[in-house]
């Protein structure tokens, strides 16, 4: 192909350039710059002369450019699309097919000064794109000053590149049918030289400097040359990581076991890389509504009677169940370090001494194997069944620590009697608050 005849997006991805992009979504990566191409050439052979705004990189709304450059606030929320091929040194949205780091960053930055935005939103559907102004973009963003709320949605993918920008949202939703991921870096390496020389061509190279020509198609890759590759691709690899983990609060080992795999919602919400999984719309409406808490409330002026009621029946009830489940987790956790204490290493010789720690409480399971280990050994037990086999199921049920069941009090250590509530909020290292 000749260069008068190729696509000027599909170079920006040649000559061993590292891009950030699925390889699972080379067709639609392909379909994408192809369509772009098109949609390029079109504006490039306008010959009207453009309505600009007064800041000179918006187009006037009826200009049929502004279409290219979107400026979108729903109910308070901008919508920012991140969508098809990712481009640096861009500034348009070419619908599905590509997307400008440049418009991103224009439109993000020019909501965060418009009142009438309350919040952004990051619509992503995108296999990934270039290396260039991708992390320069996401920490712009990541660190704007006083920034509003943003949320991202991927509406159906936010892949590799993609999901860089995502990643800086303070919230990541995804279709059920969608997908994240992809947190690699990878380049390519065409050798035809087998062909051309099938083909009768043979090509030399007259050049000064050794690695002039590293990496050109018409060689088979030496060695060293892909070394060299490889520790680029490596240190752009450390800094996808690096965005990524610090962004969504990951430790940077966990971002790099993903191996670049590309996860679907449920995945992608076990492993950390998304927070909800759900239609767009619902979830654009849960956001819009989060940034207007006012609206629709009710005033006190407005509750009568039976409202304030019910609010209290309700609260007391929310109590109620909240003690309950108190007493449970209490319950729960004085079992499990008793089980703990008791099937220790240290208690194995030293039986009574492990149930009599364990009985007394005060101190976790580790604090009491600490104090076992500096006990001497005791005689082995004469009858059967009198160990520590048994030692857990006789602490339950011949004590009654920790006193979390219905019914029943204790100590609360001033000498008065104590409601087994209180003791689980002591157990838990609190006091438990006065009814109203």
């Amino acid at each position: 192909m000749s260069l008068t005849n190729a696509n000027p997006f599909a170079a920006r991805f040649q000559n061993n350039e590292p891009v950030l992009v699925a390889p699972e979504a080379q067709l639609m990566f392909a379909a994408c710059l192809q369509q772009a191409s098109q949609i390029q050439s079109r504006i490039d052979a306008a010959t009207d002369q453009p309505k600009m705004d007064t800041d000179g990189f918006w187009f006037a709304p009826d200009d049929w450019r502004a279409a290219y450059r979107p400026y979108v606030v729903k109910d308070g929320v901008l919508l920012i699309p991140v969508k098809g091929v990712l481009l640096n040194d861009f500034s348009y949205n070419f619908g599905s097919w590509a997307t400008g780091y440049q418009y991103i960053w224009r439109a993000f930055e020019r909501g965060q000064r418009d009142p009438e935005v309350k919040g952004i939103a990051l619509v992503c559907d995108t296999p990934g794109g270039m290396v260039a102004g991708n992390f320069e973009l996401c920490d712009k963003m990541r660190d704007y000053p006083n920034r509003k709320p943003v949320r991202g949605y991927a509406h159906e993918s936010a892949y590799s590149a993609g999901y860089s920008i995502i990643s800086t949202s303070d919230e990541v939703t995804v279709s059920r049918t969608g997908g994240v991921g992809s947190v690699g870096v990878v380049t390519s390496h065409f050798d035809v030289s087998k062909a051309m020389e099938q083909a009768g061509y043979s090509i030399t190279f007259i050049y000064a400097g050794k690695h002039k020509v590293d990496g050109n198609p018409y060689a088979a890759l030496p060695d060293d040359v892909k070394a060299r590759i490889q520790a680029r691709i490596d240190d752009i690899y450390s800094i996808f990581v690096a965005c990524v983990a610090r962004n969504r609060g990951l430790d940077e080992q966990a971002v790099r076991d993903t191996e670049a795999l590309t996860y679907s919602a449920p995945e992608a919400l076990s492993i950390g890389l998304a927070d909800k999984i759900g239609p767009f719309d619902d979830a654009l409406a849960d956001f819009s509504a989060s940034l207007n808490p006012q609206e629709g409330d009710e005033t006190m002026a407005d509750l009568t009677q039976a409202d304030i009621d019910s609010a209290v029946a309700k609260a007391t009830a929310d109590h109620a169940t909240a003690l309950a489940a108190a007493r449970t987790e209490g319950a729960t956790a004085e079992r499990a370090r008793i089980s703990a204490i008791l099937a220790s290493d240290e208690a194995k010789d030293r039986p009574k001494a492990a149930l009599s720690l364990a009985l007394k409480g005060g101190m976790d399971a580790e604090s009491t194997t600490a104090v076992l280990a500096d006990l001497p050994t005791e005689a082995a037990p004469q009858a059967s069944g009198a160990g520590v086999g048994n030692a857990f199921a006789d602490a339950m049920n011949r004590t009654e620590n920790p006193n979390l069941g219905e019914g029943g009090e204790g100590d609360d250590g001033n000498g008065e009697k104590a409601s087994k509530a209180d003791s689980v909020f002591a157990l838990r290292g609190h006091k438990r608050p006065k009814a109203a």
